[in-house]
């Protein structure tokens, strides 16, 4: 390999790495389908309610949208995780919302697990076990080696979690003042209004940490190269059994098997 190709194969290592990144990112947070299974349902709410102040059409039409949402999925064979996430938060909105008869009810499930997820972003990084590490972990088929085998994995975790709830948190410095002291409309309207950005620049943070950080360790990959190993050597064993078996449990010499030694001992004898 000359000087000229090195940098090359180095430049082809890293492409590859980012797009196992990117894949990865687009598999864990649910792409484009995903974003619009989150924005939906809370568009519909507050363009129905803007339009006939309207609780109880408003809160049905957003629950029947996810419920399609997820229908559409299951037709489609693909995964539900991201559309079942948006059903049961829209429900607990609309549960909530009807209960205490107050349309700006609708949000506050979804503000409170966006506050608690915030925390957990933070909390999970101070304690050594960054929250996006377990949520991405899986994905790259690492699980938890990042912990102690790869240092540097799991600082790009620690600083990707600490964007995360930092963004969140912010997010939330936003929408409960508006939930306070704002209408339904505008809280409804601001709160559709951040629902992508923020989560756009948390997982472009996200790719920008990891893409520099040292590759996955696949320990999958381990774990089946692993049983490879034993069971080669449980066949390796079988066939030196096999072998012992058809020459009556003796093994052969250094210099042939052991009749040939025998012969060469009865030849001395003789010689004698």
């Amino acid at each position: 390999m000359t000087s000229l190709d090195k940098p090359t194969e180095e430049t082809t290592e890293a492409d590859d790495s980012r797009a196992v990144t990117e894949a990865a990112l687009f598999e864990a947070f649910g792409g484009v389908r995903g974003m619009i299974e989150t924005v939906l349902p809370g568009l519909l709410f507050v363009t129905i309610f803007t339009l006939n102040n309207d609780l109880h059409m408003s809160a049905i039409a957003a629950l029947a949208v996810s419920v399609v949402l997820v229908v559409v999925r299951l037709v489609m064979k693909d995964t539900v995780k991201h559309a079942f996430s948006g059903v049961f938060g829209v429900a607990f909105g609309v549960v909530f919302a009807m209960m205490t008869d107050n349309a700006k009810n609708f949000y506050l499930p979804g503000m409170l697990y966006t506050l608690g997820l915030a925390l957990a972003y933070i909390v999970t990084s101070l304690a050594g076990v960054p929250l996006i590490g377990l949520i991405l972990g899986p994905v790259f088929k690492e699980n938890l080696s990042w912990r102690t085998r790869n240092p540097g994995r799991k600082k790009a975790y620690t600083k990707a979690s600490y964007a995360w709830g930092l963004i969140l948190l912010a997010k939330s410095a936003i929408l409960f003042p508006l939930y306070w002291w704002a209408d339904t409309e505008q809280l409804g309207w601001v709160l559709v209004t951040l629902k992508i950005p923020p989560f756009l620049l948390a997982v472009w943070l996200t790719w920008v940490f990891l893409a520099k950080a040292p590759a996955p360790i696949d320990v999958f990959a381990e774990m089946e190269a692993a049983e490879e190993a034993e069971k080669a050597e449980k066949a390796e064993r079988e066939r030196r059994e096999r072998e012992q078996g058809e020459t009556g449990g003796a093994l052969p010499g250094p210099s042939g098997s052991a009749g040939e030694a025998a012969d060469l001992r009865g030849g001395r004898h003789r010689k004698a």
